[in-house]
């Protein structure tokens, strides 16, 4: 895995809102300026000429890039190489040639491989494993979009069943090329507590950070991914029981064997991250 630091709380910002640039870099862990669809048609090409003009920090600042075939994917391109840029989000990632497509046009660049529809979902195994990916991330409404659906949640909030399936599909895809996964924005941004519930989620499942879309979302996120105090004792109280144990032992009432050992070994690293 590429030694790219990811998250927890990667922000969205409108490549064609440069007044923006600074200031959501600054509130985030990393900066995704969008050149895909938080940018209209029309506003395209001053949005490529103020990424270009840009000067943020390379290590913490992704582009996202119009999908391979798009009509404004050449442009992205040539804007992304007048920078120093060298991590991009590819939207609508659907099979490992999109990724070499991104690679051959700008080189050794990291690679967000964004599976947003049907067809980049079933793929997902085969695009993680692909040279220069770095990270896989999801999205529900362009997939939804694509099977022909019109909403990714049930009227109560929840992610109906096959947005669940891809979400696992493509957490289970990065983990098993040794990938990052990014889970997917929440776009309802004044409930903070239904950002809570699935940031915590995201972060008992696995994934190493979830993407926003207002600066109000970036501390949530962090807190969520930010192991509690009590967390790091009792992860620490674990692994220094276990120097005495061999295999599976009982600590504080309940059974450890290395699967637990190692959910506190992640504790521990995310500990150390923030």
């Amino acid at each position: 895995m590429s030694g790219i630091q990811l998250g927890p709380a990667l922000l969205f910002c409108p490549a064609d809102r440069p007044e923006r640039y600074e200031k959501a870099a600054e509130r985030s862990d990393m900066v995704i300026l969008d050149l895909e669809d938080a940018v209209a048609p029309a506003a395209k090409p001053a949005a490529r000429e103020a990424l270009a003009a840009s000067s943020l920090d390379p290590a913490r600042t992704v582009v996202r890039l119009n999908a391979v075939g798009a009509p404004d994917f050449a442009g992205d391109c040539e804007a992304v190489r007048r920078t120093g840029y060298r991590t991009v989000m590819l939207a609508k990632t659907e099979s490992p040639e999109d990724v070499d497509a991104v690679r051959s046009a700008l080189g050794d660049v990291d690679v967000i491989a964004l599976c947003e529809t049907a067809r980049g979902v079933v793929n997902a195994v085969g695009i993680a494993r692909t040279d220069g990916v770095v990270a896989l991330m999801w999205g529900a409404e362009d997939l939804v979009a694509s099977l022909g659906g019109t909403s990714s949640r049930s009227p109560d909030g929840a992610y109906r069943a096959v947005a669940l399936q891809a979400r696992s599909q493509v957490l289970l895809a990065a983990g098993a090329a040794d990938r990052a996964g990014i889970d997917a924005v929440y776009v309802d941004i004044a409930d903070t507590g239904g950002l809570a519930l699935e940031a915590d989620d995201a972060v008992a499942s696995g994934f190493a950070a979830k993407a926003c879309i207002h600066p109000a979302q970036v501390p949530v996120i962090r807190a969520a991914f930010a192991p509690t105090d009590a967390d790091i004792r009792h992860a620490r109280a674990v692994l220094a029981a276990a120097e005495d144990e061999r295999g599976v032992f009982t600590y504080d009432g309940r059974m450890v064997d290395e699967p637990i050992l190692r959910h506190a070994r992640s504790v521990l690293a995310r500990a150390a991250e923030g």
